[in-house]
């Protein structure tokens, strides 16, 4: 490490630069994403050829890199999404190489772009503005408005054919909340006749049926052809590509499911597609030859390759572009020559003072649970489920003996893969081993590992990473069984407040970072398509099952608290509302317990902040509260 002697680690950690959100240009010369190495998040543009990069704002795109970016269709533009403040309710705007910016959709309601019209005409936007989430045509030069689609469930992304024409997209229609389909619709039928969905639906939207019903079926891309659509499906448990021929109204299936696959692009002739294949901890980038059907795996070293936006991809009929990154090595931009097996790097992984070396690795690891670790369980006793295989990461930060942070992922849709990942490197550079666990519900295993968590928050998820946790303090000596602390963010601090008020004898401190501590109060506050699309599909309503909410809340069980808590939220989070915190911080006020720093418990809430932030002096502020509160709390344990 070159780290000079008046230089403070954690500012350097928060101060490494960050790219985000790359995506192609139609004509394939320039790449755009957010950027922050003058300190502060702005748009930069990247010249492919010759390697110039040009940032085009000043200050006028949010701090907080969250969203993506979409280029008009001329290439003289990009649209981002602008919030307040982190509350993501956004409103898109236009901004050009000049700096000029434009409002392109307003309201009072959350609006994400998803495609542009390739004569420049319009915009499909995505927005909750009339309750649920919805695809709306946004003339651009005008102020016309008008909806494409009505629906209950939410229509999470859209696109448009090559010509404009049609509009293929997903959601739901059946009483199955499992369930998701693709459609396809005539963008001409929708203006003219009304939007599809709901009862008056008199457009020629349809069902491709693709799967059964119960199965998700999702659209990644249109061919350049616009005959073709590459799609996924989950029918046979573990995800598939498929490319779906609209002519014959036929899909045909790519690879063997031994791995699950995503589905990101079609190539620019179309006689290929990109997918990402999740083995163990690591994403590979794959090619399937649509003459052959048979696949390759990109020459990259083991870690994680990002695609970012769907149909964003490709540079030319050799080239596309990506991030790659492991647990050592911050990303790089990348463009990936399909003929020789050759990268450029076209934007070089800045790691200011540090080197690869100076970092943690990853070891992953697995281990069968049956969600009942050996710990009591003090809120909700549960009987053995059924046992799986669950893989971890563990980051050994070389202090001896070492403090270990466990750290659930969020979503609860997600996991912890062989990526680079700041939090968790500022807490080894602290002395804090790290474990990750991929309990059940994670994504990469299939579609029954994610529906094992239905219906069961705060269930066998807990166990697995309960069961996690002793199982590394079984195997590895030199962990600090006194200083064990649990820390998660989203549902990962859900997890975290569960975590210590399920099993407290295995903790001695916990963080809870913009976590969910009344499940039925979140189903009141939170944004329609998470009320739908995250809390119906997986626990129902509270009024079909308020015991379940009641139970799984960890609000319901604060007197098992017996280790100090650090409570941190954002002010502006529409997605975990910060009156999931305060209404714990109450309830613990209300059983006796004591708030402050020798308290019991401690408290902060994070302005200008909604449900994270890249922003560096926002993660550098949390950096330090975080830091802080387990120096006092644990490290002198």
């Amino acid at each position: 490490m070159s780290l000079d002697s008046e230089q403070d680690p954690l500012e350097a950690l928060a101060a490494l630069p960050t790219l985000a959100h790359p995506t192609v240009s139609p004509d394939g010369d320039r790449v755009a994403y957010y950027y922050d190495v003058t300190g502060r998040n702005e748009l930069h543009v990247l010249d492919i050829e010759t390697g110039e990069s040009t940032q085009w704002s000043d200050g006028e795109v949010p701090r907080n890199a969250r969203w993506f970016l979409q280029w008009d269709a001329d290439g003289e533009r990009v649209f981002f999404h602008d919030d307040e403040g982190g509350d993501e309710q956004n409103d898109i705007r236009a901004i050009d190489a000049d700096g000029t910016v434009e409002t392109v959709a307003a309201s009072e309601a959350q609006n994400t772009v998803h495609d542009v019209d390739p004569d420049g005409e319009f915009v499909v936007v995505g927005s909750s503005r009339d309750g649920q989430m919805n695809c709306y045509r946004h003339a651009l030069g005008g102020d016309e408005v008008t909806q494409l689609t009505d629906y209950d469930r939410a229509v999470w992304s859209s696109m448009l054919s090559p010509d404009g024409e049609r509009i293929a997209y997903t959601t739901n229609e059946t009483d199955d909340f499992d369930n998701r389909d693709a459609y396809v619709a005539s963008v001409d039928s929708l203006d003219a006749d009304g939007p599809a969905g709901g009862a008056d639906d008199d457009s020629d939207a349809r069902n491709l049926d693709i799967g059964e019903t119960g199965a998700e079926a999702v659209v990644a891309d249109w061919g350049p052809d616009g005959d073709r659509l590459l799609v996924s499906d989950n029918t046979e448990d573990r995800t598939r590509c498929g490319v779906y021929d609209l002519r014959e109204d036929t899909v045909r299936w790519l690879g063997d499911l031994a791995f699950e696959e995503h589905p990101e692009c079609f190539g620019d002739d179309g006689e290929y597609v990109v997918a990402t294949r999740v083995r163990d901890a690591s994403v590979v980038p794959v090619v399937y030859d649509l003459d052959s059907g048979e696949s390759r795996e990109l020459d990259l070293s083991e870690g994680v390759a990002d695609f970012g936006l769907a149909g964003n991809s490709v540079i030319d009929e050799d080239r596309i572009l990506l991030q790659h990154t492991t647990p050592t090595t911050r990303p790089d931009l990348l463009a990936y020559d399909l003929r020789d097996d050759t990268t450029e790097t076209l934007v070089e992984a800045d790691h200011g003072p540090f080197s690869p070396g100076d970092f943690a690795d990853a070891e992953y690891f697995t281990f069968d649970s049956d969600g009942v670790p050996e710990a009591d369980a003090e809120a909700v006793d549960h009987d053995p489920y059924e046992t799986y295989e669950i893989g971890a990461l563990l980051y050994d930060s070389g202090e001896r003996p070492s403090p270990l942070v466990v750290n659930p992922h969020g979503g609860p849709r997600g996991r912890n893969d062989k990526a680079f990942d700041l939090y968790t490197q500022v807490l080894a550079q602290q002395g804090y081993s790290v474990l990750q666990v991929n309990y059940r519900g994670s994504t990469g295993r299939g579609r029954a590992f994610i529906e094992a968590l239905y219906d069961d928050w705060g269930g066998a998820e807990q166990g697995d990473v309960a069961i996690g946790l002793e199982r590394v303090l079984a195997d590895r000596e030199w962990v600090d069984e006194d200083r064990i602390v649990v820390f998660g963010g989203s549902y990962g601090g859900y997890s975290a407040y569960w975590q210590i008020v399920q099993y407290p004898s295995l903790y001695d401190a916990g963080v809870a970072w913009i976590g969910l501590t009344d499940l039925e109060e979140m189903y009141e506050t939170t944004m329609p398509h998470y009320r739908t699309e995250l809390m119906e599909q997986y626990l129902g309503t509270p009024e079909d099952a308020p015991e379940l909410y009641r139970e799984r809340s960890p609000i319901t069980h604060a007197e098992n608290l017996t280790a100090p808590l650090f409570m941190l939220h954002g002010v502006n989070d529409s997605r975990v509302p910060v009156s999931q915190a305060r209404l714990f911080r109450d309830r613990l006020d209300e059983l006796g317990y004591d708030e402050g720093e020798d308290g019991d418990f401690e408290y902060h809430e994070l302005g200008e902040e909604g449900h994270a932030s890249s922003d560096i002096d926002q993660k550098e502020r949390m950096f330090r509260l975080l830091v802080d509160f387990l120096d006092r709390r644990v490290a002198g344990v």
